[in-house]
């Protein structure tokens, strides 16, 4: 049977749309440094105006990830934080207050551990409005889009500009939105981007009606307001995750989190800020 009911993603962009905005799309890796603070942490990124955020699963072996994400990866692998465990924190965000939209990223090995009718019972009872599997090439995700729609959850693909000849047919099955990765490699923030960039993601906005957004080594806002003039969304991670990285010792210590929260909050507010 068919989940029915509006879908949280799809709101938020028609919502920015009609405002003339660009959604600020912040990645976290979940229970880094614990579960606890990233439920603090998930508060922040709502206050300081993200309207989206990527529910980063801790993985062991992130193909996708750059050496940030990675350490990141580690830390929270080492309090045993899964897929379950991460659904566990987003719901008590939620019960705290955070609206966001959540879109799950995830590696497919952790799925298939699951199992895919018990993943998408868990995914749609957390409240997950998207799907975000790196490693699931479109040829292969007939099933999981299948069940996917039957939940009304979003399966959001990846497209890279070494994919240009499949993004035709990979729009084609595209669900709530569009993630063009900025540079071909590992996430990463990067100092610059080549001009081919912004046409890539003008050609891809030209092959499909579905927002788009751009990730992969935007740290600045700068750059969030570069492609803010042309994407639907614009996705923050590495940064935000080295941020909480650098924290980490305020975070670490009760009578300084606060303080580490506050940094974390001025950041993506920073970022916001070229994201008018």
């Amino acid at each position: 049977m068919t989940k029915v009911g509006l879908n949280l993603l799809d709101q938020t962009f028609e919502t920015l749309k009609a405002e003339g905005k660009t959604a600020l799309m912040p990645f976290i890796t979940m229970g880094d440094p614990d579960p606890e603070t990233t439920v603090e942490i998930l508060l922040q990124l709502e206050r300081a105006g993200a309207d989206i955020v990527e529910l980063g699963v801790p993985y062991s072996d992130p193909l996708a990830d750059g050496p940030v994400i990675q350490r990141a990866s580690e830390r929270a692998l080492v309090r045993q934080i899964t897929i379950p465990k991460c659904l566990e924190i987003a719901q008590a965000a939620r019960e705290r207050g955070v609206k966001l939209p959540y879109v799950l990223f995830t590696y497919y090995n952790p799925v298939l551990q699951l199992g895919l009718e018990s993943f998408f019972e868990l995914v749609y009872d957390a409240g997950i409005s998207g799907l975000i599997i790196p490693d699931l090439p479109y040829e292969e995700s007939q099933e999981v889009l299948r069940l996917a729609d039957q939940f009304n959850i979003k399966l959001i693909p990846l497209v890279a500009p070494t994919s240009r000849d499949r993004v035709a047919r990979i729009v084609e099955y595209a669900r709530g939105f569009i993630y063009c990765v900025s540079s071909v490699g590992v996430t990463g923030e990067r100092a610059s981007f080549h001009q081919s960039v912004d046409e890539f993601i003008k050609s891809v906005k030209e092959q499909t009606n579905l927002p788009v957004a751009v990730g992969f080594g935007i740290s600045s806002h700068e750059q969030v307001s570069h492609f803010s003039e042309f994407c639907d969304g614009v996705v923050v991670g590495s940064a935000i995750v080295r941020k909480i990285e650098d924290t980490l010792p305020l975070l670490k210590d009760e009578a300084t989190k606060e303080q580490g929260l506050l940094q974390i909050h001025d950041f993506v507010a920073q970022l916001k800020s070229g994201n008018s």
